[in-house]
């Protein structure tokens, strides 16, 4: 099968034919439609993930079709048109018999643990306790841009800050789950405000919701402008870098008992910031807590606001491009220079 692969880390994809996918008994082979092209990705792709070895396949917001079903595998059927979230629960412990299949011990990782969706077809385990499938009238497209940006935005937002009409969210960086979260966030009635450095994601983030932008390269104080805007704070903000400059200022733009949601992945020296816990979390009375990706359980909500309107996935895919081009979004991100979200849709020779 034709597939993009990792062959030396922070080179070009190579496209070139690999071996077909292994069906294994608890799951599914899956003719791939469309994937996303994500930041998760792209840190793979420069070595910085240890599940990632070369050469190895990326890509893990997908759609597409069942073409093989193991002989373990009971609720899958071959021609169903499914999306997946990007961590898979084995389904039978704990965590996974609450609902809560993110942090499973057993977790697979579509596209780190192993060979991902950027290729014709993919393998993937535990097919019954995480496949979804994808609505009537939902395409491949918005199904796979869901992919993990969005999902991981959704859970986040209403999931674990359970964001409420009327109160202020501040979303501390747009690429792709950042934006996902300013439409989230508009969709919930909350006031939002998009904080970037570029000015292409802040018109962006405007056009899908955002009541304020700040471009924090203009500003002195992203935390204070902030408070300026919300006579005190925002009830609500989420960091979606992962950058230790960018957590602070989420921390401090908070009002008294407001919650924080770390949902950029922080990496080398960003991994463990200095947390001023007296004035900030100790007096004001923060909430901190960490978000990561959503339980299939939880994809019919996230149906719910897109079919009924009031969340608009297509206005963030902005770029859709074949498996050949997929290297080219790898080197904007490392300047930051992707806006939106870029979708695989051109896969087949």
């Amino acid at each position: 099968m034709k597939a993009a692969v990792i062959q030396e880390f922070n080179e070009p994809l190579a496209i070139t034919e690999m071996p077909e996918p292994t069906v294994p008994s608890g799951g599914v082979v899956i003719e791939v439609a469309a994937c996303g092209v994500c930041r998760s990705d792209w840190h793979g792709w420069r070595g910085t993930n240890p599940l990632v070895n070369p050469p190895h396949i990326p890509g893990h917001e997908l759609a597409g079709v069942v073409v093989e079903v193991g002989n373990d595998c009971k609720r899958v059927r071959i021609g169903d048109r499914v999306t997946a979230p990007v961590i898979f629960g084995c389904g039978v412990c704990e965590a996974c018999r609450i609902g809560e299949s993110t942090i499973c011990d057993h977790q697979y990782v579509i596209g780190f643990s192993g060979w991902g969706a950027f290729a014709e077809r993919v393998a993937v385990p535990y097919a019954d306790a995480n496949l979804v499938a994808i609505p009537e009238g939902m395409s491949n497209e918005v199904a796979a841009a869901l992919g993990c940006r969005t999902t991981t935005a959704f859970r986040a937002i209403v999931d674990r800050a359970q964001l409420r009409p009327g109160e202020t969210l501040a979303v501390h960086g747009c690429g792709g789950v950042g934006l996902s979260a300013v439409a989230i966030g508009a969709a919930l009635g909350a006031t939002v405000i998009a904080v970037d450095i570029k000015d292409e994601k802040l018109q962006l983030a405007k056009s899908i919701g955002a009541s304020h932008v700040i471009n924090a390269a203009e500003v002195d104080d992203v935390a204070e402008a902030i408070r300026g805007l919300t006579s005190g704070g925002a009830h609500v903000a989420l960091e979606a870098l992962g950058f230790t400059e960018t957590f602070h200022n989420s921390l401090r733009c908070l009002r008294k008992m407001g919650r924080h949601v770390q949902i950029g992945q922080p990496l080398g020296s960003h991994a463990n910031p200095e947390i001023p816990l007296l004035e900030t979390i100790y007096y004001r009375q923060l909430t901190m807590m960490g978000s990561r990706g959503l339980p299939s359980t939880r994809f019919p909500a996230l149906f719910e606001m897109i079919n009924s309107g009031r969340l608009d996935i297509e206005s963030i895919i902005t770029n859709r491009i074949d498996l050949e081009t997929a290297s080219s979004v790898f080197y904007k991100m490392n300047d930051h220079e992707d806006v939106g979200i870029s979708l695989i849709n051109k896969i087949k020779s």
